[in-house]
Formats: structure tokens, C-alpha cells, sequence
């Protein structure tokens, strides 16, 4: 699980974020989800005018981060850049990995934690930010915060859930696996719908460099197939500069668009959909 050591205000934020996220991600939620999201008909835009809307998202699940994601997505992408200069197509997906959470400002009501509705604007953060775990199959010690915020999750008491393999075969592989969903796997099918030019590598550190149940706690390998765990090695290669790479002293962002437009254009080019 991700280390997090808080105190105050900060901390509730956190917990509130995980308690509702723990309460609502069920099968029948991710499916829809899925479903909505996955045909990538919301909108179009290139991956600039994505990374621009990520200035008006700041990740309440993060007790590390408080400035917009934008600036982090070009500190985990210069991370990379410096320790792996021949590997651009790495580098790229330091700056996509959190750009699906734009879907934080997609218009939805939010969801209090007593279950009554709250308008917003804004997508409820807990379908978006956070670590993710697989839904449809017992929830694992190493999930943050899962001694105490499952309690009123239905899927805990419905017996096609709750055993160790659940719904799932052994070792079938994530790829059939129904993840928490949130802005890992709405970017993953958006990279998907559009075909990026990225290697396999790529997609699944995008699509699971939240699931820290797996590359950190390492749980839930009954359900890996070898080539997840071929994987695995990359998406914890990943998460060093997605950690790490977090501070205050914010980059030249005017300096740095010009180097990941080349990229962009090179893997990811032109008016997507979304």
C-alpha cells in the first residue's frame, strides 16, 4: 500500500476520499463506468489541451501533492528523462500518466458518505484519484485504509464476491481483471480508442501505476498471468519517478513543451477522442 503518514485536516481529507471510494467501486459501478467512458465520446482534443485542463486538478487522495498535476506530470516525465535519455517513449508516459484525470471534471453529482447526492460539477474524486484494487474478488490486507472502509461496500457481503478468486479464474491475467475505476483506466482506454504508438510496456504502467496493492503490497499475484508479472518490473520502474519526483520547486513548463510536443507528435499526434 502507499505509505501515508498524516495528521489534521490532511489526513480526513484522505480517508474521506478512500471511505467513499471503498463504499461505492463495485462491479456493477466499474462496469458502467466502462461502458460510459470507454467509447471515448465525451469529446476531442490534442494531449496539450488535455495536460492544460490538469491545471484545474489538484488529487485529494495525495498527502504528497497540493499544487495542480499538471507541474507533477512534467516533473515525472523529466524524472525519467534524466535516468533513462534513451527511452522517449518512457519519458512520454511520465507525462500521460495522470492526465486521465481530467475526468474529474466531467459534470456528475457527487455521492456524500451517507449515500445522499451533492451537486456538482465535478465527478466525485473518489472514481477518479486514489489507488486502484480489482473489484469482483476479496479485498487484500495491503489496500489502503481496507480494515476500515469496506464496511458498507455491497460487494463485501455478496458470496460471488468476496472469495479469493471471486468472479476470476487463477492466474487469467489482469487484462480480464475489473479494476477500481478511476483515471488509470479511463487513460488506458483513451490510449486504447486512439490507438497510441507505444509499446505494451507503456499501457500497463498507465494503467496500473495506481494498483499499489500489487507492484508495492504485492498481492494479488493468484490472479497475475506471467506476462503481468513480466510487467511488473516496468510499472515499479514507473512508480520510482512517480513518487519521487514530487517537490515544490516547480518546472519551466514554456521551456519543456516544445521537447514533449516532438514526442506527442511522434506517438500520440493530433485531435483525439475522449
Amino acid at each position: 500500500m502507499k505509505v501515508i503518514r498524516l495528521a489534521g485536516p490532511l489526513l480526513d481529507r484522505v480517508y474521506n476520499t478512500y471511505l467513499l471510494m471503498h463504499t461505492h467501486q463495485t462491479v456493477d459501478f466499474v462496469r458502467k463506468k466502462g461502458a460510459e467512458y470507454g467509447a471515448c465520446a465525451q469529446r476531442q482534443m490534442s494531449i496539450m489541451e488535455a495536460l492544460d485542463l490538469l491545471d484545474n486538478v489538484v488529487d485529494e487522495s495525495d498527502p504528497d501533492v497540493d499544487f495542480p498535476n499538471s507541474y507533477h506530470a512534467y516533473q515525472t516525465a523529466e524524472g525519467i528523462r534524466q535516468a533513462h535519455p534513451d527511452k522517449d517513449w518512457f519519458q512520454l508516459v511520465g507525462l500521460l500518466h495522470d492526465m486521465g484525470k481530467i475526468l474529474a471534471l466531467a459534470g456528475e453529482p457527487q455521492v456524500n458518505s451517507r449515500g445522499g447526492s451533492v451537486c456538482s460539477s465535478r465527478m466525485h474524486s473518489w472514481a477518479v484519484v486514489g489507488d486502484t484494487f480489482p473489484v469482483g474478488c476479496r479485498v487484500q490486507e495491503s489496500v489502503v485504509f481496507s480494515d476500515s472502509t469496506f464496511h458498507d461496500n455491497p460487494d463485501t457481503k455478496n458470496p460471488l464476491y468476496n472469495s479469493q478468486y471471486g468472479i476470476y479464474q487463477p492466474h487469467s491475467g489482469l487484462a480480464n481483471v475489473l479494476m477500481s475505476w478511476g483515471h488509470d483506466e479511463y487513460m488506458y482506454k483513451v490510449m486504447k480508442f486512439n490507438n497510441f504508438a507505444l509499446p505494451q510496456e507503456a499501457f500497463y504502467m498507465i494503467r496500473f501505476h495506481s494498483f499499489y496493492p500489487w507492484h508495492t503490497g504485492g498481492d494479488y499475484m493468484h490472479l497475475c498471468s506471467n506476462e503481468d508479472l513480466r510487467m511488473l518490473a516496468w510499472v515499479k520502474e514507473f512508480n520510482k519517478f512517480d513518487l519521487y519526483t514530487k517537490c515544490k520547486d516547480l518546472p519551466d513548463v514554456t521551456q519543456l513543451k516544445p521537447y514533449y510536443q516532438s514526442l506527442i507528435d511522434k506517438y500520440c499526434p493530433g485531435q483525439l477522442y475522449w
